[in-house]
């Protein structure tokens, strides 16, 4: 019988880029990851260092495969579903420019004009968790943190919604899983970073970030 952390989904957020470091909603725009960033992957490293993972997907997005890379999974088999939600014509503005024009505006309740509807991407994100429980293995995941959330909603069965609530950090790690015997899908660990105030590096990896978008 298999034990209850074999199935366990791993999930992590790529390292800051310069607009989550600046607050501005980065979908499918490219971005590489800061000197932080990629000082943050490799930190990953050391915590993901010898666990066994049947699968390792990313995210085509390079912000998230050179997280991967860095965190020691120069190969993983690449998955288009995992790309950060599309925010059409809100691409690259902060939350304080879009609500300059839009007052009010949710993310996770509204959705974006000209790109992903909450709809579309709660059928996304529903496809890659059938496929995730299809794998019945542990699995390491390396995304975007608006995916992330959303795709952590469903997998609790609940409204993607839910997601605004979830706060998920540059390079934060979170597990999930099941319990009672696979009849109720969990929260095993959500948003931890693998270094403490001691380690923080020093010079330009060291202005700290803590938004939202990806």
């Amino acid at each position: 019988m298999q034990s209850r952390s074999d199935s366990d989904i791993y999930l992590v957020r790529h390292g800051e880029t310069e607009w989550s470091r600046t607050g501005q909603h980065t979908g499918t725009t490219n971005l590489a990851l800061t000197s932080r960033g990629e000082w943050q992957a490799r930190t990953l490293h050391g915590r993901l260092d010898g666990m066994r993972f049947a699968h390792v997907l990313s995210s085509p997005l390079k912000r998230a495969r050179r997280t991967c890379e860095l965190s020691g999974f120069a190969q993983p088999s690449i998955d288009p579903d995992l790309v950060e939600w599309n925010y059409g014509d809100y691409e690259g503005r902060t939350l304080q420019e879009i609500h300059r024009v839009n007052p009010g505006w949710m993310l996770f309740r509204d959705g974006c004009p000209g790109g992903e509807s909450v709809m579309q991407l709660a059928a996304r994100v529903d496809r890659v968790i059938s496929r995730l429980r299809s794998l019945r293995a542990r699995v390491l995941v390396f995304s975007s943190g608006h995916l992330l959330r959303a795709l952590t909603a469903r997998w609790l069965g609940l409204p993607l919604e839910i997601g605004r609530t979830l706060v998920l950090d540059p390079a934060g790690i979170c597990v999930l899983g099941y319990d009672h015997d696979g009849a109720d899908s969990v929260i095993r660990r959500w948003n931890h970073q693998p270094w403490d105030d001691d380690s923080q590096p020093t010079g330009p990896e060291a202005t700290s970030t803590k938004m939202e978008t990806s």
